[in-house]
């Protein structure tokens, strides 16, 4: 089935919010065939401009979710309008709680050690009925990658969630999804490391407001902040160059 979307700067948007998600996710499972689920914030949609591997995997993807705010802001700009956002670390909470209430069974893959052991332990405790085929660290070789695909795909797991950075999330589940065989790959980013405590989400005003990433500064300035200064400023260029025709985005 085909999911209505709408186009921000050559990048795909499905028009979905968290419910919608959801309920598709739950056909996804239902089939049994390998799906890929991408969020799109303001630096992916930007990292897309200049890397159109990376924007052909989004493109292709089976559900592309709005992650931040302002991609949603920016849909009343484009039209269609996307009716909400569809947040990496929400969607996976959302996914667990419903992995444990219907019996799915999902594998964490990412992070360091530590961290993936802390969300493993954290899950396990809030839903004891849980069932966890797997999780394994983010660090591996080029050489490794058929071993971890080899063991993900052994695991049975109905869904995964993938912890590393964008593009490489990206590339390795577009690279691997019909050998992993799990019906819904999400890739979660820094989830685990919000989960595991090791960073912290903002506060629900800030998420309205569409200042997560200001909230990110504050607690790393010194890695955040050159990051969010360049891609907001390219993201509001682009955004006033599709608007006078300077640029097609495709």
């Amino acid at each position: 089935m085909a999911i209505p979307s709408t186009n921000i700067l050559g990048v795909r948007v499905d028009l979905v919010d968290l419910p919608q998600t959801l309920q598709l996710i739950e056909n996804f499972i239902n089939s049994g065939r390998p799906h890929q689920i991408v969020v799109v914030n303001v630096s992916k949609i930007v990292k897309a401009q200049y890397d159109n591997f990376l924007k052909k995997i989004i493109n292709d993807a089976d559900l592309v979710g709005a992650d931040g705010i302002p991609v949603v802001w920016m849909s009343k700009l484009f039209k269609p309008v996307i009716p909400g956002r569809v947040n990496g670390t929400d969607l996976m909470k959302a996914l667990v709680a419903t992995a444990a209430q219907k019996g799915y069974s999902v594998y964490f893959f990412g992070a360091e050690d530590d961290v993936i052991n802390k969300v493993v332990s954290f899950y396990s405790k809030k839903y004891p009925a849980l069932k966890i085929a797997g999780a394994r660290n983010g660090y591996f070789s080029e050489d490794e990658e058929i071993d971890i695909v080899k063991q993900i795909r052994k695991s049975n797991a109905d869904i995964m969630f993938v912890g590393f950075g964008s593009p490489k999330k990206e590339i390795f589940i577009n690279k691997y999804k019909y050998q992993m065989k799990v019906p819904v790959i999400h890739g979660v980013g820094g989830s685990f490391d919000v989960v595991a405590g090791k960073t912290k989400r903002a506060p629900i005003w800030m998420q309205k407001y569409g200042l997560e990433w200001f909230f990110r500064i504050l607690q790393e300035p010194k890695r955040m902040l050159k990051r969010y200064l360049v891609t907001n400023s390219l993201f509001i260029i682009f955004v006033i160059m599709k608007m006078l025709g300077i640029k097609k985005f495709k």
